[in-house]
C-alpha cells in the first residue's frame, strides 16, 4: 500500500489526467505528469510536469527514480515505454492489458477467447484481404484501423464490397479490421475498478449516445434494456479483468444487440462514459483508479441521485459556461484547453436528486 504523500506518476497531459490529479491530490498523493505536449492540461492539476518525449530511457528513468507507481491516462502511447517503465515502478494497468486494448484484432480475439460476443469481424492486411473480408461479410460494414483510431478517427463505413478499395484508400492503406454492423437498441459501458488483491467493484452501467463518432450524452440509470443485459456485460468485464490481473479502471464498452450483449471494445483507463462518477456517484471513478493502483481499499459505486446526466462540451459548446453555473444541481468541468472545432472543452454533469 502506498500511503499519501507517495508520488503517482501518469503518462499523456490530457483531460484524464487533469482529473486524476484532482482525485490523487484529494487523497494526499503527489502526482508527476510526463508528456510531449506543449499544451498539458494535466499539468495544470500536478504536483511537477516533464515535458520529454515518452521514448528517452534517461526520461524514463528520471520518471521511475521519482515515482512510486505510474499509471497512463490514454492508450495511443507506445508499448516500449510503458514495458521499459515497468521493469523499474510498478506501472498499472499492467503493459498486456495496453498492448491488447490498442490491436483491435488482439482485443477481439482476446475477448472472444473469453467468451464475449463480438460483431462478426475480420483481420485485413491488404486490399485483396478486404475485398475477401467484405464478401464474406456481405452487408454493411466499418473498416477500423487495427491502432490509434478513437473518437471516430482511424475509420470508414462500407456499405457493401464495391466501396472496398475507396475505404482502403480512406484509412491510409493501413492494417486494419473489418466489422460487421451490429443491429443494436443503444450503446452502453462496464466501468469497473480491480484492486491488486483481486477486489472488484463496478459502477451503474451509463447509456451512451454519440455524435459524429465522438460521445455526447452519459445517463444513468440506462434504458431497461440495457439493465437486461448489465449481468452478462459485467461478468465478461470481470473476466477480462481477472484474465490480465488487472490493475485501475477497466471500461467495455457494448451494444445492446438482440441475442445479448455485443462486446465493441475496452480502454484500460478512466473512460470519458464515466465522468458523471465525479458528482453522481459515491466515490468517482477517479478516485477509485487511484485507490486501485495505491493499494486502499475500493470506494462505493452508488448513485448520490435519481438520474444523473453527463453532455461533453465539445468545441464552441464550451462558450455557454456562464448559463450553467445558474442551474441548480449542475457541476461544470472545463479543461483549460484552447478553442478547437471537435475538440472535447468540457462537461457537464446534471444531478435529478
Amino acid at each position: 500500500m502506498l500511503a499519501p504523500g507517495a508520488t503517482i506518476g501518469i503518462l499523456g497531459g490530457g483531460q484524464l489526467g487533469r482529473m486524476l490529479g484532482i482525485a490523487a491530490a484529494q487523497l494526499g498523493y503527489r502526482v508527476q505528469v510526463l508528456a510531449p505536449d506543449e499544451e498539458s492540461v494535466a499539468a495544470q492539476t500536478a504536483s511537477a510536469f516533464i515535458r520529454a518525449d515518452y521514448h528517452s530511457h534517461i526520461v524514463l528513468d528520471d520518471f521511475a527514480a521519482a515515482c512510486d507507481v505510474v499509471t497512463y491516462e490514454f492508450e495511443n502511447i507506445a508499448l516500449d515505454p510503458i514495458e521499459y517503465l515497468a521493469g523499474k515502478v510498478p506501472v498499472h494497468p499492467c503493459p498486456r492489458a495496453l498492448g491488447i486494448a490498442q490491436d483491435r484484432a488482439a482485443e477481439k480475439s482476446f475477448v472472444g477467447a473469453l467468451g464475449g460476443r463480438t460483431a462478426p469481424w475480420h483481420r485485413v492486411d491488404s486490399a485483396d484481404d478486404l475485398r475477401a473480408a467484405a464478401a464474406a461479410i456481405g452487408g454493411p460494414a466499418i473498416l477500423k484501423t487495427r491502432q490509434l483510431g478513437y473518437d471516430g478517427k482511424g475509420q470508414a463505413r462500407m456499405a457493401g464490397p464495391d466501396e472496398a478499395d475507396a475505404a482502403w484508400a480512406a484509412i491510409g492503406a493501413r492494417p486494419a479490421i473489418l466489422e460487421g454492423l451490429v443491429d443494436f437498441a443503444h450503446e452502453f459501458s462496464i466501468l469497473l475498478t480491480r484492486g491488486a488483491d483481486g477486489a472488484m467493484v463496478s459502477y451503474p452501467p451509463p447509456h451512451n449516445e454519440h455524435a459524429n463518432g465522438i460521445l455526447a450524452r452519459s445517463t444513468v440509470p440506462a434504458p431497461a434494456e440495457v439493465a437486461l443485459q448489465w449481468t452478462e456485460a459485467a461478468a465478461l468485464a470481470g473476466r477480462i479483468a481477472e484474465a490480465l490481473d488487472y490493475v485501475g479502471v477497466l471500461a467495455c464498452e457494448f451494444f445492446v444487440g438482440a441475442d445479448g450483449p455485443v462486446f465493441n471494445e475496452m480502454a484500460p483507463r478512466v473512460h470519458n462514459s464515466g465522468h458523471w462518477t465525479i458528482e453522481g456517484a459515491v466515490t468517482s471513478q477517479f478516485e477509485n483508479h487511484i485507490r486501485a493502483i495505491c493499494g486502499l481499499p475500493l470506494g462505493d459505486t452508488g448513485i448520490t441521485a435519481r438520474r444523473i446526466v453527463m453532455d461533453n462540451l465539445i468545441g464552441d459548446q464550451a462558450l455557454e459556461w456562464l448559463p450553467l453555473l445558474s442551474v441548480p444541481d449542475t457541476h461544470l468541468h472545463l479543461y483549460g484547453k484552447g478553442l478547437r472545432p471537435g475538440r472535447k472543452m468540457g462537461h457537464v454533469t446534471r444531478l435529478d436528486r
